[in-house]
Order: structure tokens, then sequence, then C-alpha cells
């Protein structure tokens, strides 16, 4: 059994390393975390004015995640399978014997790697904005996981939108209009007017709504699922899509 677990992740292990390789061999993965980074640090303590509130609570910090992510990472996903598509390193990739789960499995951990360390770098700001009061700490680990398990889901989103198209703005494109319309989903069902069983339905799709939800620190089984669903759908459609790239 572990020698079959070996064979399994070898391949899978050495295609993060590739990944990961190739984004810090590059200003991708560099540019994407420093205007991160500069980006909610400005919009916490200048346009949110964290001081001013004097609220303990990280809230708007995080709340500006789901609009950020909606660009940032299709940029860190836009070249996942596109270059390679674009390059002809895909048919390559096609006939090793690994099976395409196994190949987006290895692509995705990258991607994950990525976007949970440019969260994390976000504590030392945390830090320093819970040094001003009482902070609910189980509040905070709700932040942080709602931060992390949305940016799981939208790097697959966006590894599948990269998987359909050549192009790398074309892939950016797609992901950038997929996010927005599920980050989006909520506001539409508020404001549209539609039937209750299509709000409904909006809501349920919403990742804004579901992320409020994990947001107020009281961890609902039914939105983690929410999320660990859409991750696990997208990464089956991306390898679905694989399969039909070589197929045909």
């Amino acid at each position: 059994m572990i020698n079959v677990l070996k064979e399994w992740w070898r391949p899978i292990a050495a295609l993060w390393t590739k990944e990961m390789r190739s984004y810090f061999q590059s200003p991708i993965a560099y540019g994407v975390i420093v205007v991160f980074l500069i980006f909610t640090a400005f919009w916490f303590l200048f346009i949110n004015v964290f001081v001013a509130q004097n609220q303990a609570t990280l809230r708007g910090l995080f709340t500006i995640f789901p609009v950020v992510f909606i660009v940032l990472i299709p940029a860190l996903t836009m070249r996942i399978w596109s270059e390679e598509n674009r390059q002809g390193s895909a048919e390559l990739l096609y006939t090793l014997p690994i099976p395409p789960s196994s190949l987006v499995l290895g692509k995705f951990l990258a991607v994950s790697t990525v976007t949970t360390l440019m969260i994390l770098l976000t504590l030392p700001l945390a830090l320093t904005a819970m040094s001003f009061g009482e902070f609910e700490i189980g509040q905070v680990f709700g932040d942080y996981l709602s931060c992390i398990l949305l940016a799981l889901a939208a790097g697959a989103i966006g590894m599948f939108a990269s998987s359909l198209v050549p192009h790398q703005i074309t892939a950016f494109l797609i992901g950038v209009l997929m996010l927005l319309l599920l980050t989006l989903a909520n506001l539409m069902a508020n404001t549209l007017g539609l039937p209750e069983f299509l709000s409904a339905l909006l809501r349920w799709f919403s990742l804004e709504f579901r992320f409020s939800q994990l947001q107020r620190g009281v961890i609902d089984t039914r939105d983690v699922f929410f999320f660990v669903w859409l991750t696990v759908l997208f990464l089956y459609l991306n390898t679905k899509s694989l399969v039909l790239r070589k197929a045909g």
C-alpha cells in the first residue's frame, strides 16, 4: 500500500516542484504577491481606516479579498495550461504514463501553495492590528479559513479556464468572468427582483455570500463543504478538459 501511494505521489510532487520553480523563476508570483500585499494594506489602513473604526475586528482587512481574487488569481493561473498548449509541451505531458487527474493535482498544489503563502503573508499586518485591542481568535481563524477556502476554489476555477484555451490573456479573461459572476451572484439575487427560488439558488452559488458567512467566526460545515465541493468540481472539469483535448 505504501509503495502504491509513493508511485501515485511521485509524479504529483515532481509536477508541483516544476510549477513552483516556474512561478518563482519569473516575475509572475512575485508581482501578484506584492500587488496583493500593497493593495490590502492600503485598503485596510487608509480606505477602510482601521484605527478610526475603534473596533477589535479584522473584517475590514478581509472583506475586499473576494474582489481582489477576481483579478489576481486568474493572473496566477492563466498560464498553467494555456502556456503548455501554446508551446506544445502539453502533448509531451499527455504522452507520459501519468493519469490526467495527477497532472491536474500537481499543478493545483502549486497554485494552492502560492495563494496560501500570499494570504499568510498578511499575518504581520493582522498581528500588528491585533495589538490595538482584544480580538476574538475564533473570528480571526474564521477569516483566514474563509480566505484560504475561497482562494482554493478560485484557483481551481482559474485552472479550468486556462485548460480551455491556448492563449494566456483569453484564459485570464475567462477566469475573471467566471469569478466575477460567482462573486456577484449574491448581489444579483438581492437587486434583480428575481423569484425567491432563483434568488436562493444564486445565493447558494455565491462566493461572496459563503465567504461572509464564514467570516462571522462560526464555522458552518455547509459553507466549508460548498468551497470543497466547488474546488473538487472544477478540478474534475479540468481533468475532463484534458482528457478531451488528449483524445482530440
